[in-house]
């Protein structure tokens, strides 16, 4: 057996994301004592890849990247573990190759197995609410490891190229139009990450998020509401109806904290909260906070920050 991993990339180059699922596949390949196979589409510089333990990787081309082909593709060559990250691609593919497989599917996986006869892994449930350790003794098991879980581990191994083909399949996804967000942080591959609630009173005062976001080289973001109102584009909304997060660093600015925006950001390494209001809700979740003025705060903080820095 080998552990399979799908590697994504965007414009050829490996997402964040990709090699640290890679890092993950290549910790199970050292428990069971095998090796890791990769697949990637469209990806360059594909030696990189060997860098973080990868043995073997099939070389796909293609105009655009059909994820039923993909499927097909891997539940062929899969004949033990299959890895991929919990990210918009990674969910939708994982999926179908568990179907194709007939297996067991484990989303949200946030570190290493605690065991692999049988298969003990750790993950998150109920919105990022509660932790859950899930076996199974599925031959063949999917697992999508969360963003920002898992450390990136060199272990440099030489590896073998292999060009193929995907599987002709009928594309029933057609794609009209891609928009991208050119010079700015991916806000789900973000390690930190800003973000603005209705405390801010209104869209011309967001420049001081954007200005700390740019002193810690961090993504923005913003709460329901503010999307909603039109302050900011939807998006940078994040919470339970938006995007689902987990960066090192989660700093929120005058967000109250509703359950609902905690479900999309609970999972974050560290939480600052800055808030006016003592009895905020989002002060219980936090690691670190400041009750005060954001108008007075964030400045100041965006000024020390920036003398450090020099």
């Amino acid at each position: 057996m080998s552990i399979l991993v799908y590697t994504e990339s965007q414009e050829g180059k490996f997402k964040k994301h990709a090699l640290e699922a890679v890092s993950f596949a290549r910790e199970i390949a050292n428990q069971y004592g095998t090796d890791v196979i990769a697949v990637s589409v469209n990806a360059e510089n594909l030696e990189e890849l060997g860098k973080y333990g990868v043995n073997q990787v099939y070389s796909l081309k293609a105009k655009e990247i059909n994820h039923r082909a993909v499927a097909q593709f891997i539940a062929e060559k899969a004949d033990g573990v299959v890895v991929f990250s919990h990210s918009a691609e990674g969910t939708s593919i994982a999926p179908q190759v568990a179907v194709k497989l007939e297996s067991a599917i484990i989303t949200n996986i946030l570190e290493k197995p605690q065991g692999i006869h049988p298969l003990v892994v750790k993950r998150t449930s109920f919105s990022g609410k509660a932790l859950a350790w899930v076996e199974t003794r599925d031959e063949t098991p999917v697992l999508t490891l969360a963003v920002n879980a898992f450390d990136l581990k060199e272990n440099p191994i030489e590896i073998e190229v292999k060009t193929a083909d995907l599987p002709q399949v009928e594309n029933k996804i057609k794609v009209e139009n891609i928009v991208r967000n050119n010079g700015q942080i991916d806000l789900k591959e973000a390690e930190r990450v800003v973000s603005g609630g209705r405390g801010l009173k209104g869209p011309e005062n967001w420049g001081m998020i954007e200005e700390l976001a740019q002193s810690i080289e961090a993504a923005t973001a913003c709460s329901k509401p503010v999307s909603d109102m039109g302050w900011r584009p939807h998006s940078e909304h994040v919470g339970q109806t938006g995007k689902a997060i987990a960066p090192n660093l989660y700093l929120a600015v005058g967000i109250s904290g509703a359950i609902q925006h905690l479900a999309g950001v609970n999972s974050s390494k560290t939480i600052v909260v800055i808030n006016n209001d003592p009895e905020a809700p989002f002060f219980k979740s936090a690691d670190y906070g400041i009750v005060g003025d954001a108008f007075e705060v964030v400045p100041k903080l965006t000024e020390a920050i920036k003398k450090l820095k020099a």
